[in-house]
């Protein structure tokens, strides 16, 4: 199977064989928006160089699809969610300093503007809440009280969140992105929103939609020495995520969102 085949297959995903004998998933969709798979490879590419968590392989990329190492799919034990942590934990361990990327990605179907930046509160301002803000007030999702919450959270960032330095993110971890190989290993998938922001964002959204077990926060918070402060600040940067869902998925997202705002806004 070459790039050109991922555009004559029908659209959906499937285990595939490739050329060389070894198994492939292929994710095809037509309407996918532009940059959308080549966003998701460069995501792959930075977590793969960064040598901690597993990554699947990039087989092919284009502009209907991309063929990836089939992982298998297993059950995490214990110990596999202890060595997740410390490596989720290492990855986040290189400072740098500037957010942003070296390109712009996606989260879910929604834009990701990945400019750089050197000030992380202005880059989550202004590169996550208010462009999801302003697409949900553009479609009525939220009202002129809301918008005018979420421009006090924006402005309360400094004192909301202590200053960090940017470290490399997934950016759209949930836990079903944190996944059990064949061998129960975990693995980073769907990588489109990779950047380099705040560290504290990647282990809020393994709390948004259930969360891993306890051993695996605790292999983090030991390997990194942080304390459990990070979740007293979890609804603020799970706020991103929150209007992203709005935006795709409609109304059912807006009390979560508003609880959000009342709360820091």
């Amino acid at each position: 199977m070459e790039n050109d085949a991922l555009s004559s297959m029908p659209d959906g995903l499937r285990r595939v064989r490739w050329r060389d004998g070894r198994a492939a998933i292929a994710k095809v969709r037509r309407g996918a928006p532009v940059g959308f798979f080549e966003a998701e490879a460069r995501g792959l590419a930075a977590l793969a160089a960064s040598r901690t968590l597993r990554t699947p392989e990039v087989f092919a990329v284009g502009a209907h699809g991309i063929a990836l190492e089939d992982l298998g799919a297993g059950c995490a034990s214990n110990d596999d969610w202890q060595r997740a942590g410390v490596a989720l934990a290492r990855m986040h361990a290189r400072a740098l300093d500037r957010f942003g990327f070296d390109a712009n990605g996606w989260c879910g179907d929604s834009p990701q503007d990945n400019t750089r930046d050197s000030d992380g509160h202005r880059f989550f301002a202004e590169r996550r809440l208010l462009p999801q803000g302003e697409r949900a007030a553009t479609s009525g999702l939220l009202d002129a009280n809301d918008r005018r919450a979420l421009d006090r959270v924006c402005e309360r960032l400094v004192d909301l969140v202590p200053r960090m330095p940017a470290a490399l993110v997934h950016g759209d971890l949930w836990t079903a992105n944190l996944h059990a190989c064949a061998n129960g290993a975990l693995a980073l998938i769907d990588a489109g929103a990779v950047h380099h922001g705040w560290a504290e964002t990647d282990l809020s959204m393994l709390t948004l939609f259930g969360e891993p077990p306890p051993a695996f926060f605790v292999a983090y918070q030991t390997e990194t020495g942080i304390d459990a402060s990070w979740r007293e600040r979890a609804p603020l940067y799970n706020l991103y995520h929150l209007l992203n869902h709005l935006n795709l998925f409609g109304a059912s997202y807006l009390g979560g969102v508003r609880a959000v705002l009342r709360r820091y806004g």
